[in-house]
């Protein structure tokens, strides 16, 4: 799309939203040091833009966002409309997330109507912040364990804690979330999918072996339905933003309000297991601390016991998101290796137990 027709139609957009005319003061990449000289060149769907504006006399900012088509379950336009359209019904919901401001549609007449709408886009407000897997990459780098480090890890699960007190009311989002875990194109057949054939560190094999066993895992945890309650769904250090100290923001709620804590508890701490293993070649050190740390603060604050029981799959689906060849092309095949065992002991396995996490990535010798 060009520049002025995409700059035009988001003018007439934003009074439209506002009531008033707007002025567009900048519009561009997030990080202004990317900005051309030149302004906008051109616009493509799955750009993600920041726009600062004054409407009434004050200023706003916020940012724009739309969906790439990729392999993770989004290649149809209705799969990226409807995460989009859930995104904006969840966002807000839940505490310190990142405000959702609307939801909308580019069409070819340009922005709002959705008879004949092409993509759909979000708009959020902006939020300042470092992300979170800054921290993990200076203690990759210095080894030296913080209190920030261990204060942080706290904040973070209490905030888990605390949301996951909310309880859902309808039995069968909880059955759902366990099915979508094992086939939803953002979850872990979608991952396995995304693997291409002939790697030299696992086999099309070892990935039906592993799939197999998370349906076999799937009708030993599905009807513990009374576990249904408010989560992220995609809490991760990337999804995480901190400013001074433990104030911090998430963003990009995924796959609805309704679900499994122990979702969110595999998706934060199997980074602290991902980032001891390129640290130390080994689970130890300053990451398993904050693993540790992590997981007694949740269970102190929780006394969930039970999802000890249920989070097999759940860190299998994230183990295969850090093993990719898609998302970390460069990582050393021997870490590859260590995450799959580790994927196939925790689905071996009835109960985790946190103590055994470590030997779980090695290979038992003889």
């Amino acid at each position: 799309m060009k520049p002025e027709s995409f700059q035009n139609s988001l003018i007439k957009y934003l009074a439209e939203l506002y009531g008033n005319p707007v002025k567009i003061l900048y519009l561009g990449p997030i990080n202004k040091k990317e900005a051309s000289s030149e302004g906008l060149k051109e616009f493509g769907y799955g750009k993600t833009l920041l726009v600062e504006f004054e409407v009434n006399g004050e200023f706003k900012s916020l940012v724009l966002s739309s969906m790439t088509e990729n392999i993770f379950g989004h290649q149809h336009f209705s799969d990226r409309a409807q995460a989009l359209l859930l995104a904006h019904s969840c966002f807000n919901k839940l505490p310190k997330h990142v405000r959702s401001v609307d939801v909308g549609a580019f069409t070819k007449r340009g922005m709002i109507s959705l008879g004949d709408a092409e993509e759909f886009f979000i708009v959020t407000e902006k939020v300042e912040g470092q992300l979170y897997y800054l921290d993990l990459e200076r203690l990759k780098s210095t080894r030296m364990l913080t209190k920030l480090d261990e204060d942080r890890v706290n904040v973070l699960a209490d905030y888990l804690a605390s949301i996951h007190k909310v309880k859902g009311g309808d039995p069968s989002l909880y059955v759902r979330r366990i099915r979508d875990l094992i086939g939803h194109g953002e979850c872990l057949m979608g991952l396995t999918d995304s693997y291409p054939p002939n790697l030299d560190f696992t086999t099309l094999d070892e990935l039906k072996e592993i799939e197999k066993k998370c349906v076999d895992y799937r009708y030993k945890i599905k009807f513990k339905t009374s576990r249904l309650c408010q989560v992220h769904g995609d809490f991760h250090p990337w999804n995480i933003l901190f400013r001074e100290g433990v104030d911090f923001t998430v963003i990009d709620r995924s796959r609805g309000e309704w679900g499994e804590a122990a979702d969110d508890l595999a998706s934060i701490t199997i980074n602290y297991l991902f980032y001891a293993l390129q640290s130390e070649g080994r689970v130890k050190g300053p990451f398993l601390k904050l693993f540790n740390l992590f997981w007694d603060r949740y269970l102190n604050a929780t006394g969930d016991e039970e999802i000890l029981t249920v989070i097999a799959p759940f860190y299998a689906w994230r183990g295969l998101v850090v093993a990719s060849p898609i998302w970390y092309p460069k990582l050393e095949n021997t870490i590859r290796r260590k995450i799959f065992t580790f994927i196939h002991n925790i689905l071996e396995s009835d109960r985790l137990t946190l103590k055994d996490v470590p030997s779980m990535f090695e290979e038992v010798e003889g």
